[in-house]
């Protein structure tokens, strides 16, 4: 019995230091926790302030791209602006002819030819309609006309130029389309 006696006592003292150590394990733990949690507050915040300056950065690139936009649009202007100024100057030479009808007539036709060089060099050229078949796509009908000869559907006259800014319609052409009864 000594070999039971002697086995008994150690057996018994072994779930005490595991009860003991229970509650000592678990403060080790929670201090893991609590330090888990701390570098995860830290990291959030900053996540958060590099999303904060994310942010300002993108507002910043905005107002840069809006600032660029504004000065390719003004330099687009300035540049077309500037080519119409020959064109005022010839109606001015015109005005300034006084009691020279050839000499308006002149200084009128100048100032049509710079202003067809401005559009040209703009990339704008007329559409020619008259004696074509009427195109809706191109041109906006204005009227109706009997004409001889002509077949039915054909533009006999144009009221009012169409224009094109390299394929795209700028205006249509106002006409009148043929239509025999």
């Amino acid at each position: 019995m000594e070999t039971n006696a002697e086995t008994a006592p150690a057996q018994s003292p072994a779930p005490e230091p595991a009860q003991a150590t229970a509650p000592d394990s678990g403060a080790p733990q929670q201090e893991n926790l609590a330090v888990e949690l701390e570098a995860a507050k830290a990291k959030a915040e900053e996540n958060y302030n590099k999303f904060l300056y994310a942010m300002a950065d993108f507002e910043n690139y905005k107002k840069r791209i809006e600032r660029q936009f504004a000065e390719i649009v003004a330099a687009g202007k300035k540049s077309i602006l500037a080519k119409f100024l020959p064109v005022i100057d010839n109606l001015e030479r015109a005005l300034a002819s006084e009691g020279d009808p050839e000499g308006l007539r002149g200084g009128l036709q100048a100032t049509l030819k710079g202003f067809e060089g401005v559009l040209a060099s703009e990339g704008v050229k007329p559409i020619h309609v008259k004696g074509e078949p009427f195109d809706p796509k191109v041109a906006e009908a204005i009227g109706t006309q009997a004409a001889e000869g002509v077949e039915d559907g054909t533009v006999i006259e144009e009221t009012q130029k169409g224009y094109k800014l390299g394929e795209e319609l700028l205006r249509p052409a106002q006409v009148i389309v043929a239509k025999n009864d």
